[in-house]
Protein backbone atom coordinates (compact mmCIF):
# COMPACT_ATOMS: atom_id res chain seq x y z
CA UNK A 1 0.00 0.00 0.00
CA UNK A 2 1.23 3.21 -1.00
CA UNK A 3 2.18 6.01 1.71
CA UNK A 4 -0.77 8.07 2.42
CA UNK A 5 -1.54 10.81 4.98
CA UNK A 6 -4.39 10.39 7.21
CA UNK A 7 -6.04 12.47 9.64
CA UNK A 8 -8.00 10.42 12.54
CA UNK A 9 -10.61 12.26 14.83
CA UNK A 10 -11.22 10.34 17.89
CA UNK A 11 -14.28 11.84 19.53
CA UNK A 12 -14.84 12.31 23.98
CA UNK A 13 -17.17 9.49 23.92
CA UNK A 14 -14.67 7.29 22.55
CA UNK A 15 -11.62 8.32 24.90
CA UNK A 16 -13.34 8.67 28.14
CA UNK A 17 -16.13 6.88 30.67
CA UNK A 18 -19.21 8.43 31.91
CA UNK A 19 -16.98 9.21 35.62
CA UNK A 20 -15.43 11.90 33.37
CA UNK A 21 -11.59 9.69 33.04
CA UNK A 22 -10.00 8.40 30.46
CA UNK A 23 -11.29 4.87 29.64
CA UNK A 24 -7.65 3.01 29.43
CA UNK A 25 -8.74 0.26 27.47
CA UNK A 26 -10.54 2.56 24.89
CA UNK A 27 -7.40 4.79 25.10
CA UNK A 28 -4.65 2.23 24.40
CA UNK A 29 -7.24 0.54 21.83
CA UNK A 30 -6.47 3.99 20.22
CA UNK A 31 -2.53 4.65 20.80
CA UNK A 32 -1.86 1.19 18.98
CA UNK A 33 -3.85 1.57 16.28
CA UNK A 34 -2.73 4.72 15.42
CA UNK A 35 1.07 3.38 16.11
CA UNK A 36 0.29 0.69 13.18
CA UNK A 37 -0.75 2.85 10.88
CA UNK A 38 2.71 4.73 11.76
CA UNK A 39 4.74 1.28 11.28
CA UNK A 40 3.05 1.13 8.10
CA UNK A 41 4.72 3.91 6.47
CA UNK A 42 1.95 6.52 6.77
CA UNK A 43 1.90 9.78 7.98
CA UNK A 44 -0.90 10.57 11.09
CA UNK A 45 -2.39 13.59 12.33
CA UNK A 46 -4.54 12.67 15.42
CA UNK A 47 -7.24 15.37 16.19
CA UNK A 48 -8.18 14.39 19.69
CA UNK A 49 -11.68 15.55 21.46
CA UNK A 50 -11.56 14.83 25.05
CA UNK A 51 -10.09 17.56 27.15
CA UNK A 52 -13.47 18.77 28.96
CA UNK A 53 -14.59 14.95 29.34
CA UNK A 54 -11.27 13.83 31.11
CA UNK A 55 -10.75 17.56 33.45
CA UNK A 56 -14.58 17.94 34.69
CA UNK A 57 -14.43 15.34 37.84
CA UNK A 58 -11.17 16.71 38.84
CA UNK A 59 -12.75 20.02 39.66
CA UNK A 60 -15.76 18.28 41.09
CA UNK A 61 -18.55 18.48 38.97
CA UNK A 62 -20.93 15.62 38.72
CA UNK A 63 -21.29 15.76 34.66
CA UNK A 64 -20.04 17.72 32.02
CA UNK A 65 -20.63 21.43 32.69
CA UNK A 66 -22.77 23.37 30.72
CA UNK A 67 -21.43 26.83 31.46
CA UNK A 68 -18.70 28.32 29.22
CA UNK A 69 -16.25 29.19 32.65
CA UNK A 70 -16.94 25.18 33.66
CA UNK A 71 -16.08 23.94 30.33
CA UNK A 72 -12.78 26.20 30.01
CA UNK A 73 -12.04 25.52 33.54
CA UNK A 74 -12.71 21.62 32.68
CA UNK A 75 -10.40 22.15 29.57
CA UNK A 76 -7.63 23.86 30.95
CA UNK A 77 -7.33 20.61 33.59
CA UNK A 78 -8.63 17.90 31.37
CA UNK A 79 -5.61 18.76 28.14
CA UNK A 80 -2.82 18.41 30.41
CA UNK A 81 -3.96 14.70 31.56
CA UNK A 82 -5.06 13.94 28.23
CA UNK A 83 -1.46 15.12 26.61
CA UNK A 84 0.24 13.17 30.01
CA UNK A 85 -1.63 10.15 28.37
CA UNK A 86 -0.93 10.20 25.15
CA UNK A 87 2.99 10.92 26.12
CA UNK A 88 2.77 8.15 28.13
CA UNK A 89 1.02 6.09 25.54
CA UNK A 90 3.30 6.52 22.45
CA UNK A 91 6.69 6.42 24.53
CA UNK A 92 5.71 2.50 24.23
CA UNK A 93 6.24 2.75 20.27
CA UNK A 94 8.85 5.37 20.25
CA UNK A 95 6.31 8.31 18.63
CA UNK A 96 6.79 11.91 20.05
CA UNK A 97 3.68 13.30 19.87
CA UNK A 98 3.51 17.44 20.04
CA UNK A 99 0.12 19.25 21.33
CA UNK A 100 -1.45 21.47 18.64
CA UNK A 101 -4.37 23.69 19.98
CA UNK A 102 -6.18 25.73 17.75
CA UNK A 103 -8.81 28.43 17.43
CA UNK A 104 -10.59 30.68 15.02
CA UNK A 105 -8.25 32.69 15.01
CA UNK A 106 -5.78 30.68 13.74
CA UNK A 107 -7.56 29.66 10.86
CA UNK A 108 -8.69 33.50 10.10
CA UNK A 109 -5.60 34.79 10.14
CA UNK A 110 -4.03 34.13 6.63
CA UNK A 111 -0.23 34.30 8.48
CA UNK A 112 -1.36 31.82 10.80
CA UNK A 113 -3.21 29.73 8.83
CA UNK A 114 -0.18 30.09 6.51
CA UNK A 115 2.06 29.58 9.81
CA UNK A 116 -0.21 25.75 11.12
CA UNK A 117 0.54 24.55 7.46
CA UNK A 118 4.25 25.00 7.93
CA UNK A 119 4.23 23.68 11.54
CA UNK A 120 1.93 20.93 10.80
CA UNK A 121 4.36 19.92 7.49
CA UNK A 122 7.73 20.12 9.45
CA UNK A 123 6.63 18.08 12.54
CA UNK A 124 5.52 15.51 9.70
CA UNK A 125 8.89 15.47 8.31
CA UNK A 126 10.45 14.76 11.45
CA UNK A 127 8.49 11.52 11.78
CA UNK A 128 6.31 13.25 14.86
CA UNK A 129 3.05 12.70 15.43
CA UNK A 130 0.92 16.13 15.83
CA UNK A 131 -2.18 15.89 18.58
CA UNK A 132 -4.67 18.69 17.97
CA UNK A 133 -7.45 19.76 20.03
CA UNK A 134 -9.72 22.77 19.97
CA UNK A 135 -7.94 25.41 22.53
CA UNK A 136 -11.20 25.09 24.37
CA UNK A 137 -9.95 27.19 27.09
CA UNK A 138 -10.00 30.55 25.69
CA UNK A 139 -12.21 29.54 22.82
CA UNK A 140 -15.45 31.80 23.32
CA UNK A 141 -18.56 30.49 21.38
CA UNK A 142 -19.24 32.57 17.91
CA UNK A 143 -14.75 31.65 17.78
CA UNK A 144 -15.49 27.70 17.90
CA UNK A 145 -15.37 25.33 15.61
CA UNK A 146 -18.64 23.76 16.93
CA UNK A 147 -16.48 20.37 17.21
CA UNK A 148 -13.96 19.17 16.50
CA UNK A 149 -15.66 17.05 13.64
CA UNK A 150 -15.45 20.03 11.69
CA UNK A 151 -12.00 20.75 12.95
CA UNK A 152 -10.79 17.52 11.89
CA UNK A 153 -12.03 18.03 8.60
CA UNK A 154 -10.28 21.73 7.80
CA UNK A 155 -7.40 20.05 9.41
CA UNK A 156 -7.25 17.73 6.48
CA UNK A 157 -7.79 20.16 3.73
CA UNK A 158 -5.35 22.38 5.44
CA UNK A 159 -2.52 19.40 5.21
CA UNK A 160 -3.72 17.98 2.09
CA UNK A 161 -4.70 14.70 3.82
CA UNK A 162 -5.58 11.51 1.55
CA UNK A 163 -8.29 9.71 4.34
CA UNK A 164 -10.06 11.45 7.05
CA UNK A 165 -11.12 8.94 9.66
CA UNK A 166 -13.70 9.91 12.01
CA UNK A 167 -14.43 7.38 14.53
CA UNK A 168 -17.66 7.28 16.50
CA UNK A 169 -19.52 4.40 18.07
CA UNK A 170 -22.09 4.18 15.72
CA UNK A 171 -20.46 2.12 12.98
CA UNK A 172 -21.41 4.48 9.91
CA UNK A 173 -24.21 6.02 8.68
CA UNK A 174 -28.22 4.94 8.17
CA UNK A 175 -30.58 6.09 6.05
CA UNK A 176 -32.85 6.59 9.30
CA UNK A 177 -31.91 6.52 13.52
CA UNK A 178 -30.69 3.01 14.36
CA UNK A 179 -31.21 3.81 17.82
CA UNK A 180 -34.53 4.07 17.18
CA UNK A 181 -35.56 2.29 13.86
CA UNK A 182 -34.27 -1.99 13.94
CA UNK A 183 -34.61 -1.75 10.62
CA UNK A 184 -32.44 1.07 9.64
CA UNK A 185 -29.98 0.20 6.93
CA UNK A 186 -26.54 1.40 6.79
CA UNK A 187 -25.06 3.14 4.14
CA UNK A 188 -22.02 1.58 3.15
CA UNK A 189 -21.05 4.02 0.47
CA UNK A 190 -21.63 7.56 -0.44
CA UNK A 191 -20.34 9.48 -3.08
CA UNK A 192 -21.46 13.11 -1.64
CA UNK A 193 -23.50 14.09 1.66
CA UNK A 194 -27.09 15.62 0.34
CA UNK A 195 -29.41 17.88 2.39
CA UNK A 196 -32.08 15.07 2.72
CA UNK A 197 -29.56 13.22 4.67
CA UNK A 198 -28.68 16.11 7.43
CA UNK A 199 -32.77 16.12 8.11
CA UNK A 200 -32.57 12.97 9.99
CA UNK A 201 -29.19 13.59 12.07
CA UNK A 202 -30.34 15.31 15.20
CA UNK A 203 -28.76 16.12 18.42
CA UNK A 204 -25.12 14.20 20.05
CA UNK A 205 -24.15 11.12 20.28
CA UNK A 206 -23.01 11.22 23.81
CA UNK A 207 -23.86 13.12 26.78
CA UNK A 208 -19.75 13.22 27.00
CA UNK A 209 -19.08 15.37 23.84
CA UNK A 210 -20.52 17.69 21.30
CA UNK A 211 -20.90 16.01 18.01
CA UNK A 212 -23.23 13.99 17.13
CA UNK A 213 -24.12 12.68 13.76
CA UNK A 214 -25.17 15.85 11.84
CA UNK A 215 -21.62 17.23 12.87
CA UNK A 216 -20.23 14.08 10.98
CA UNK A 217 -21.98 14.83 7.83
CA UNK A 218 -21.18 18.55 7.18
CA UNK A 219 -17.59 17.65 8.64
CA UNK A 220 -17.43 15.03 5.94
CA UNK A 221 -18.94 17.54 2.92
CA UNK A 222 -16.28 19.93 4.32
CA UNK A 223 -13.99 17.51 3.26
CA UNK A 224 -15.11 16.41 0.14
CA UNK A 225 -15.16 20.06 -1.13
CA UNK A 226 -11.51 19.97 -0.33
CA UNK A 227 -10.86 17.09 -1.99
CA UNK A 228 -10.66 14.31 0.85
CA UNK A 229 -12.14 11.29 1.05
CA UNK A 230 -13.95 10.62 4.61
CA UNK A 231 -14.68 7.37 6.61
CA UNK A 232 -16.97 7.43 9.06
CA UNK A 233 -17.57 4.60 11.58
CA UNK A 234 -15.88 2.35 14.80
CA UNK A 235 -13.12 -0.11 14.74
CA UNK A 236 -11.55 -2.57 17.42
CA UNK A 237 -8.16 -3.42 18.14
CA UNK A 238 -5.01 -2.41 16.60
CA UNK A 239 -5.40 -3.22 13.09
CA UNK A 240 -8.72 -1.35 12.99
CA UNK A 241 -7.37 1.97 11.08
CA UNK A 242 -5.33 -0.65 8.27
CA UNK A 243 -8.64 -2.36 8.19
CA UNK A 244 -9.98 1.07 7.40
CA UNK A 245 -7.73 2.11 5.18
CA UNK A 246 -8.41 -1.20 2.59
CA UNK A 247 -11.67 -0.40 2.40
CA UNK A 248 -13.10 -3.04 4.87
CA UNK A 249 -13.94 -0.30 7.79
CA UNK A 250 -16.83 -1.13 9.81
CA UNK A 251 -18.42 2.22 8.89
CA UNK A 252 -19.68 4.36 6.17
CA UNK A 253 -17.13 5.50 2.91
CA UNK A 254 -17.25 9.07 1.56
CA UNK A 255 -16.16 10.40 -1.28
CA UNK A 256 -15.73 9.49 -5.45
CA UNK A 257 -12.59 9.65 -7.77
CA UNK A 258 -13.55 13.17 -8.94
CA UNK A 259 -12.51 14.35 -5.98
CA UNK A 260 -9.08 17.22 -6.12
CA UNK A 261 -6.90 18.87 -3.70
CA UNK A 262 -7.59 22.88 -3.06
CA UNK A 263 -4.22 24.88 -2.59
CA UNK A 264 -4.15 26.17 0.90
CA UNK A 265 -4.33 29.59 -0.45
CA UNK A 266 -7.69 29.21 -1.69
CA UNK A 267 -8.66 27.15 0.92
CA UNK A 268 -8.18 29.85 3.51
CA UNK A 269 -9.98 32.34 1.32
CA UNK A 270 -13.01 29.86 0.41
CA UNK A 271 -13.66 29.05 4.39
CA UNK A 272 -11.42 30.77 6.66
CA UNK A 273 -11.53 34.61 5.06
CA UNK A 274 -13.21 37.85 6.15
CA UNK A 275 -15.21 39.60 3.22
CA UNK A 276 -14.72 43.07 3.11
CA UNK A 277 -16.92 43.87 0.48
CA UNK A 278 -18.60 43.31 -3.24
CA UNK A 279 -18.09 43.28 -6.46
CA UNK A 280 -20.91 43.34 -9.10
CA UNK A 281 -19.96 41.68 -12.74
CA UNK A 282 -21.37 41.84 -16.18
CA UNK A 283 -22.50 38.42 -18.22
CA UNK A 284 -19.34 38.68 -19.85
CA UNK A 285 -17.46 38.37 -16.92
CA UNK A 286 -19.29 36.25 -14.72
CA UNK A 287 -18.50 33.40 -17.69
CA UNK A 288 -15.04 34.13 -18.10
CA UNK A 289 -15.06 33.31 -14.23
CA UNK A 290 -17.36 30.11 -14.15
CA UNK A 291 -16.55 28.57 -17.35
CA UNK A 292 -13.40 29.53 -19.12
CA UNK A 293 -10.97 29.72 -16.24
CA UNK A 294 -9.73 33.44 -16.38
CA UNK A 295 -9.40 36.46 -14.49
CA UNK A 296 -11.92 39.51 -13.14
CA UNK A 297 -10.51 42.50 -15.09
CA UNK A 298 -11.75 45.81 -14.79
CA UNK A 299 -14.07 45.85 -17.86
CA UNK A 300 -16.28 43.33 -16.37
CA UNK A 301 -17.53 45.31 -13.23
CA UNK A 302 -19.98 47.83 -13.28
CA UNK A 303 -20.67 48.45 -9.50
CA UNK A 304 -19.48 47.28 -6.10
CA UNK A 305 -20.01 47.75 -2.40
CA UNK A 306 -18.00 48.34 0.54
CA UNK A 307 -14.30 49.83 1.72
CA UNK A 308 -11.33 47.40 0.92
CA UNK A 309 -7.69 47.94 0.33
CA UNK A 310 -5.46 46.07 -1.60
CA UNK A 311 -4.90 41.62 -0.74
CA UNK A 312 -9.14 42.06 1.01
CA UNK A 313 -11.36 39.16 0.01
CA UNK A 314 -14.46 40.54 -1.57
CA UNK A 315 -17.28 38.64 -3.22
CA UNK A 316 -18.30 38.70 -6.36
CA UNK A 317 -21.96 38.44 -7.64
CA UNK A 318 -23.30 38.03 -11.22
CA UNK A 319 -26.80 39.35 -12.64
CA UNK A 320 -28.88 36.54 -10.35
CA UNK A 321 -26.50 35.40 -8.28
CA UNK A 322 -23.60 34.96 -5.83
CA UNK A 323 -20.36 33.81 -8.07
CA UNK A 324 -17.55 33.10 -5.95
CA UNK A 325 -14.93 35.10 -3.78
CA UNK A 326 -11.47 36.34 -4.71
CA UNK A 327 -8.45 38.33 -3.16
CA UNK A 328 -8.45 41.57 -4.92
CA UNK A 329 -5.68 43.37 -6.23
CA UNK A 330 -7.40 46.90 -5.72
CA UNK A 331 -8.58 49.37 -3.36
CA UNK A 332 -11.73 50.28 -3.67
CA UNK A 333 -10.51 54.18 -4.50
CA UNK A 334 -8.17 52.26 -7.27
CA UNK A 335 -10.89 50.12 -8.19
CA UNK A 336 -13.55 53.35 -8.76
CA UNK A 337 -11.34 54.56 -11.48
CA UNK A 338 -10.94 51.15 -13.09
CA UNK A 339 -13.96 49.51 -13.42
CA UNK A 340 -15.43 49.30 -17.19
CA UNK A 341 -12.27 50.32 -18.64
CA UNK A 342 -11.15 48.03 -21.15
CA UNK A 343 -7.83 48.97 -21.75
CA UNK A 344 -4.45 48.38 -20.06
CA UNK A 345 -3.73 51.72 -21.20
CA UNK A 346 -6.30 53.76 -19.60
CA UNK A 347 -5.33 51.84 -16.63
CA UNK A 348 -2.05 53.40 -14.98
CA UNK A 349 -0.02 51.94 -12.55
CA UNK A 350 -2.24 49.58 -11.89
CA UNK A 351 -2.43 45.35 -11.99
CA UNK A 352 -4.00 44.39 -15.08
CA UNK A 353 -6.66 41.53 -12.91
CA UNK A 354 -9.13 42.66 -10.22
CA UNK A 355 -8.94 39.27 -8.89
CA UNK A 356 -6.50 37.11 -10.23
CA UNK A 357 -7.98 33.14 -11.01
CA UNK A 358 -4.80 31.81 -8.81
CA UNK A 359 -6.79 33.79 -6.25
CA UNK A 360 -10.51 32.97 -7.19
CA UNK A 361 -12.84 30.77 -5.75
CA UNK A 362 -15.69 29.66 -6.91
CA UNK A 363 -19.12 29.57 -4.57
CA UNK A 364 -20.07 26.20 -5.29
CA UNK A 365 -16.91 25.35 -3.15
CA UNK A 366 -18.24 26.61 0.16
CA UNK A 367 -21.32 27.78 -0.35
CA UNK A 368 -23.83 24.95 0.73
CA UNK A 369 -21.42 24.41 3.64
CA UNK A 370 -22.61 28.59 5.24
Amino acid sequence: MEKKRIVVKIGSSSLTNYKGEIDEVKFNDHVQAVSALRNNGHEVILVSSGAVAAGFARLGYPTRPITLKGKQASAAVGQGLLVQAYIEGFSKYDIIPAQILLTRHDFASRDRYKNAFSTLTELLERGILPIINENDTVSVEELTFGDNDMLSALVSGLVHADQLIILTDINGLYDSNPRENPQAKRLDYLEKITDDMLQFANGAGSSLGTGGMKSKLLAARTALSLGVHVFIGTGNGKDKLMTILTGKGDGTYIGNELLSSINTRRQWIAFHSDVTGKIFVDNGAEVALLFNGKSLLPAGIYEFEGNFKKGDVVEVYGTHQLLGKGEINFSSSELKKAMGKRSSKEITNLPVEVIHRDKWVKAEIWGELS
